[in-house]
C-alpha cells in the first residue's frame, strides 16, 4: 500500500520526462526506449530479456493464487496441483483467444468485480467477529501485541523502510507498466494521475482489514499458510454460493493480470529480441509468433510453482530485485549530460540480474551474508546488494569506456 502510493508520486516527476522522449522519437516499448537512448540494439535486447525473465515470477503468483483459490473453493474436492495445471491451461486459452483487447474488457469486469467482494468483507468481518474495526484492534493488542508492531528481528522498521523504497524504484520498470506512459496524450496527464491515483491504495486498507479479521478467527496463518487467510476465514463465514462467488472474483484477479503478463512477455520475446534486428517485421507476423510463445512461458512458470513453496510475497520479492536493475541506467538516461555509456549499461544490468538470480536460489539474506553486523545494516533489503553492484559496475565501466573514447 505504501510503496504504490510513493510510486504514483515519483511518477510526477518520472513519467513526463520518459513520455517526452518517446513521443519525439515514436518509440513503443520499454526495449525501444533503451535501445534509443543509448544507441545500442543489443542494450534493448537485454533490457526485453530482462523484462520477460521478470514478469516470470509474476505470472507464477497468478498461477499460485488461482491454484489456491480453485483449491479452497472447492472445499478441497480439487488438489492445489491440478488446480494449477487447469488454471495454466486456461491463461493460455484465454491469452490466445482473446487477446489484449478482450483481456483489457474484462479487466474493467474483475475490478469491479473484487472491489465490490474486498470492501464488502473488509467491512463485514471485523464488524461479525469483533463488534467493529476498533475493537478487532483491541482484541488483538489484547492477545496478539505482537502483531500491530515492527519485530526486533528480520521484518524490522529498517526492513519496512528499505523494501518500500525498493519497490518504489521497481514500480515502473516493469516493461508493460512502462510502455503504457507511451500511450498517454500529454505530460499534464501523468501529473494529474499522480494526484488522483494514491487514493485508489485506500482499496487496500479493506484488505489488511481481512487479514487482521483472520488473526485471531483462523489458527496457524504463518509462513506460506498467510497466503489462505481471506478464503479460509470466507469458508467459515459465508454459505458455499458466496465463497463461489468470492472465488469468481479471485480467479478473474488471477486470470486476467495472468494473461496480460504472458502477452506481454510473449510480445517481448517476438517483438524486442527474436525480431529485434528486422523492425520492418508485418505486425500481424508478431503476433502469431507471440502467441505461440504464450503456452511455453506458461509452461515455464507453472513448473515453477512447483519448485517451491515461497510465500507470495517472497516471490514478489524475487521479480522486483529483477526488473529494479534497469533503473540506474534509465535514471542517467534522463539527466542532461548522461554520465553512463551503453557498454556500462550493459554490464551492470547483466552483473545486476546474476547476483539477484544467485541470492535468490539460495534465499539469502544480509544478515546471512553479514553476520554480526547491527540490525539497522543486516535487515536492508536483500535486494539492494545487486543493485549496489549494478551501480558500481556500470560506472566503473562507464569511465573506462568513455576514456578510451576521449583517447580515440
Amino acid at each position: 500500500m505504501v510503496y504504490i502510493a510513493l510510486s504514483y508520486v515519483t511518477s510526477y516527476f518520472l513519467l513526463p520526462l520518459i513520455w517526452k522522449y518517446a513521443h519525439e522519437h515514436r518509440l513503443v516499448s520499454q526495449s525501444d526506449f533503451f535501445a534509443k537512448k543509448y544507441d545500442s540494439n543489443l542494450l534493448g535486447v537485454v533490457v526485453a530479456l530482462v523484462g520477460v525473465i521478470a514478469i516470470i515470477p509474476i505470472v507464477v503468483i497468478q498461477l499460485k493464487g488461482l491454484g489456491i483459490i480453485v483449491s479452497l473453493t472447492s472445499y478441497g474436492a480439487i488438489p492445489m496441483k491440478v488446480a494449477v495445471v487447469v488454471g495454466t491451461i486456461a491463461i493460455i486459452i484465454y491469452s490466445v483467444i482473446s487477446g489484449i483487447r478482450g483481456i483489457a474488457w474484462i479487466a474493467v469486469l474483475k475490478d469491479f468485480m473484487i472491489l465490490a467482494v474486498i470492501v464488502f468483507m473488509g467491512i463485514y468481518l471485523p464488524i461479525h467477529y469483533y463488534g467493529g474495526i476498533g475493537q478487532m484492534f483491541e482484541q488483538i493488542a489484547a492477545v496478539k501485541p505482537e502483531l500491530l508492531t515492527f519485530p526486533h528481528t528480520t521484518y524490522t522498521v529498517t526492513w519496512f523502510i528499505s523494501t518500500v523504497l525498493f519497490y518504489v524504484l521497481g514500480f515502473y520498470m516493469w516493461p508493460q507498466v512502462f510502455a503504457s506512459t507511451f500511450t498517454a496524450k500529454n505530460a499534464k496527464t501523468f501529473r494529474k494521475n499522480a494526484i488522483i491515483s494514491p487514493i485508489y491504495t485506500l482499496m487496500l486498507l479493506f484488505v489488511i482489514f481481512i487479514g487482521l479479521a483472520a488473526v485471531l478467527q483462523i489458527p496457524g496463518l504463518e509462513g506460506d499458510a498467510s497466503d489462505l487467510a481471506l478464503l479460509q476465514l470466507a469458508m467459515k463465514t459465508f454459505d458455499p454460493w458466496f465463497v463461489g462467488i468470492i472465488g469468481a472474483a479471485g480467479m478473474l484477479t488471477a486470470l486476467v493480470p495472468g494473461s496480460m503478463l504472458l502477452m506481454s512477455a510473449a510480445t517481448l520475446l517476438t517483438k524486442n529480441i527474436i525480431y529485434s534486428y528486422k523492425p520492418d517485421t508485418p505486425e500481424q507476423k508478431i503476433a502469431n509468433l507471440s502467441k505461440f510463445f504464450v503456452p511455453i512461458l506458461a509452461i515455464i512458470s507453472c513448473l515453477f510453482v512447483f519448485q517451491g513453496g515461497n510465500a507470495l510475497a517472497a516471490i514478489l520479492q524475487v521479480g522486483y530485485s529483477l526488473i529494479v536493475q534497469l533503473c540506474p541506467s534509465l535514471f542517467a538516461s534522463l539527466m542532461k549530460r548522461n554520465p553512463v555509456t551503453k557498454q556500462g549499461a550493459l554490464a551492470g544490468i547483466v552483473v545486476g540480474i546474476l547476483i539477484t538470480i544467485f541470492i535468490s536460489n539460495y534465499s539469502m539474506t544480509l544478515a546471512t551474508l553479514l553476520p554480526g553486523v547491527p540490525t539497522a545494516i543486516s535487515d536492508i533489503n536483500i535486494g539492494f546488494l545487486p543493485l549496489i553492484a549494478n551501480i558500481i559496475v556500470t560506472f566503473i565501466i562507464s569511465f573506462i569506456t568513455r576514456k578510451k573514447t576521449q583517447a580515440a
